[in-house]
């Protein structure tokens, strides 16, 4: 790939440089004005920072390419959740919600288990009919998802007041022992587990660039999210005051913005008939989303000394356990179709539909 080719490929990034610049400069205005003003620009912001995340997937994956197993996959779980952590923790601060994180990480969970298995079975379903999968992949992921999500979000609700540091810095520790313990499994000792059929390398790494180019346009484009969605929180916080609109729809932002990049690559890979590279993103995604967003925000909390409500809502909590409970069922065999994914579609459209009530 030529010089000039490269950098066309990385046009979004200087486009998010110009709407950063525009977005700093137009946001006082924009508060003043509101309407449609405002949310022009808050769209062209969020759509800006869409991009750079497309980007950031694309050199993280192009890393974890060339230097392979284990550290291809710390570099692309890494990068995905970085952005939703970068996000999250400039919205936290703007806007002092407690249970932003919490309903940021329940909403990326619906979204990757029902929004990306559900639409990709569907879509490989109808296409290809039964599509294969490693079974004992789907049953580590689930296993793991179980035990994370009960120590990091249900347990947290029965967890009194005078007591939440000390859990809180054991939930740490315990996160931080089961993504290492998970990853090292994952790419050493039980990798054939989350292989199936032949090994596929999507990328194209055509440029003959270094590593530590695409090294420093990861970490500089991470960095970009951060200044992005300081004006983006700004420009929110002013759209959604006064308007009776849920408040959960940051954390939703949040969530979908880190999900998009996995969200193609899923789709892509149903159509292709590779069931396996769709279950690997999804379920891993929402591994990632728990194993590593859950410590940085409860590090936070013990920094600050001020908790941080993870305990879910009865509505989350109930949506969570019946997500689990479908997604045990229908990936039991190692198999997938469009009837499984239209369940799993009906629980994300209930998600959407309770989002939009705001009572979830």
């Amino acid at each position: 790939m030529s010089q000039g080719s490269y950098l066309r490929a990385e046009w979004p990034l200087f486009a998010a440089v110009g709407v950063g610049i525009a977005g700093f400069g137009l946001e006082h205005a924009a508060l003043h004005a509101g309407g449609l003003f405002l949310w022009g620009l808050f769209f062209v912001i969020l759509a800006a920072i869409i991009g750079v995340a497309f980007r950031i997937t694309h050199h993280a994956e192009v890393l974890a390419l060339r230097l392979g197993e284990p550290y291809g996959t710390m570099i692309l779980t890494l990068s995905a959740v970085s952005v939703e952590v970068v996000i999250l923790v400039v919205m936290m601060f703007d806007s002092h919600s407690p249970t932003l994180a919490r309903d940021t990480v329940y909403a990326a969970v619906m979204l990757d288990i029902n929004g990306i298995i559900g639409i990709a079975a569907i879509i490989g379903g109808l296409k290809h009919g039964a599509q294969k999968y490693n079974l004992a992949s789907a049953n580590s992921y689930i296993a793991m998802l179980l035990v994370a999500l009960g120590i990091g979000m249900f347990v947290p609700d029965f967890v009194p007041d005078d007591t939440w540091i000390a859990y809180s810095a054991f939930s740490v520790g315990m996160m931080a022992l089961l993504y290492i313990a998970f990853l090292r499994l994952q790419t050493i000792e039980h990798r054939q587990y989350f292989e199936y059929g032949a090994i596929e390398h999507e990328v194209h790494d055509l440029a003959a660039s270094p590593n530590w180019v695409h090294a420093a346009v990861l970490v500089g484009s991470v960095a970009g999210v951060g200044v992005l969605s300081e004006v983006l929180s700004v420009l929110l916080g002013a759209g959604l005051e006064g308007t009776g609109l849920p408040m959960s729809i940051p954390a939703v932002m949040v969530a979908l913005i880190s999900a998009s990049p996995e969200l193609m690559a899923a789709l892509r890979a149903a159509q292709n008939n590779r069931m396996q590279t769709t279950m690997n993103i999804a379920l891993g995604a929402s591994l990632a989303t728990v194993l590593l967003t859950l410590p940085v925000i409860e590090g936070i909390a013990l920094f600050t000394g001020e908790r941080i409500v993870m305990a879910l809502t009865p509505i989350q909590a109930a949506m969570l356990l019946v997500t689990l409970l479908a997604a045990m069922n229908n990936l039991h065999d190692g198999e997938s179709n469009a009837i499984e994914g239209i369940s799993h579609f009906a629980l994300f459209a209930a998600f959407v539909a309770l989002t939009l009530l705001g009572v979830a």
